[in-house]
């Protein structure tokens, strides 16, 4: 079975083709600057292309990577009938998708009801599946939901301590994001640490985000309503007193719209150093004796600290803590310090290997005293949508 995999953004489409008889990628690339000029990205045997073609729309986007996909000398599939689904990744479920569905007109209403969840990426998603339903009518197309794998967080994890109607008439809640991340890494670490398990899963990259996982379930994570909530991020200053919005606007002007904006595009560790939203020139500005820069890594830091405190005893304890994603899986330092003083919790870091691990590899990061194993685990997002579109589609045939 081959599945096609799709991420659109406002201006970008993401995708990759997998082989699900080995999980294989047999294809990936991006397209990029939709609606303003276009760059395609095609990576396959082991060769990498890139061009300027026009993308007007993100139909045209799409048409570009299925010629490409079934092209006689770059292809890697004889026709797009080789495809057997798609995949395609949305931004929000709500409560109404608590797991991945196959897609039809109904399921698309439900869709355009949630856009208002996420204004800034629901109607990129949705848009793209549109475009791909239209391109590929005869193919199983699946959307699977950045927020589903916390759909399971219990009522007391997931709820805002304002008027229940709140909840009731607007759903304003805790929904979570990255879901598709932590679903892998709590699968992977099922496998390495055995079911029925505690794990604290640190996906930290520019988006950042950590969850409390409890026999395989997610019972808390930092993100809400919003990815804005919860740690300090590459542009998001994470949490935050909502009244200091009102300071910010008495004193700047702004209307709520660009206060938001503010907090999600101008803070975290950008605002806090003024020099990057990317943690390794912000390190750099460390080693050279900028202070605002050091500031900025304690605070991002110390964030992850707290709700890896906060998450062990939402958990009664921890069987296994993993880093992923950019930051975490790359930056050993950065990792270090967040450990730093866990050791009376039974959390510790072997320095040595932490310094010393291969990169895209699972690598055990675990002190010789520590109660709990500690794991660098690289995400694979694409790869956790693949096998739900390829359950999904086998559950359609039965």
């Amino acid at each position: 079975m081959k599945i096609l995999v799709i991420n659109a953004g406002s201006s970008s489409l993401k995708y990759q083709l997998l082989d699900m008889k080995d999980e294989k990628v047999i294809a990936k690339g991006n397209c990029e600057r939709i609606g303003i000029d276009g760059h395609f990205t095609y990576k396959a045997n082991g060769k990498v292309f890139e061009t300027d073609i026009p993308f007007p729309t993100h139909d045209e986007a799409l048409r570009t990577v299925l010629k490409y996909l079934a092209d006689k000398e770059m292809g890697v599939i004889s026709s797009v009938d080789e495809i057997d689904a798609v995949g395609h990744r949305v931004l929000h479920g709500g409560e109404v998708f608590t797991e991945s569905v196959k897609v039809d007109d109904k399921v698309l209403e439900e869709l355009d009801k949630l856009v208002p969840l996420g204004p800034l990426h629901m109607p990129a998603n949705i848009g793209g599946i549109r475009t791909c339903m239209k391109i590929m009518p005869n193919v199983t197309h699946v959307a699977i939901f950045d927020t589903e794998f916390h759909a399971t967080m219990p009522a007391y994890s997931y709820r805002y301590a304002i008027p229940k109607n709140a909840y009731t008439d607007w759903k304003i809640r805790k929904y979570g994001f990255h879901g598709t991340s932590h679903k892998y890494i709590t699968s992977v670490l099922t496998k390495l640490v055995g079911k029925n398990k505690k794990f604290i899963i640190c996906h930290i990259g520019n988006g950042a985000s950590v969850s409390a996982v409890k026999d395989g379930k997610c019972i808390n994570t930092s993100m809400g309503l919003t990815p804005l909530e919860g740690l300090v991020m590459g542009t998001r200053s994470g949490d935050i007193d909502p009244s200091a919005l009102q300071v910010i606007m008495k004193n700047t002007g702004k209307n709520i719209d660009q206060a938001i904006n503010y907090l999600n595009k101008e803070s975290g560790l950008l605002g806090v150093s003024g020099i990057s939203a990317d943690i390794r020139d912000v390190q750099k500005a460390v080693a050279e004796g900028n202070e605002d820069a050091k500031l900025a890594v304690d605070m991002f830091c110390h964030r992850v600290k707290m709700y890896i405190g906060e998450y062990v005893a939402d958990l009664n304890g921890v069987d296994a803590i993993a880093f992923s994603a950019g930051t975490g899986e790359n930056r050993p330092e950065i990792r270090e310090q967040i450990l730093e003083n866990l050791d009376w919790l039974g959390i510790e870091l072997d320095k040595k290997k932490n310094n010393n691990f291969v990169r895209g590899e699972i690598f055990d990061i675990t002190g010789k005293k520590s109660r709990c194993k500690v794991y660098i685990i690289p995400t694979d997002e694409e790869l956790m949508m693949a096998r739900d579109t390829k359950a999904i589609v086998e559950r359609n045939k039965k």
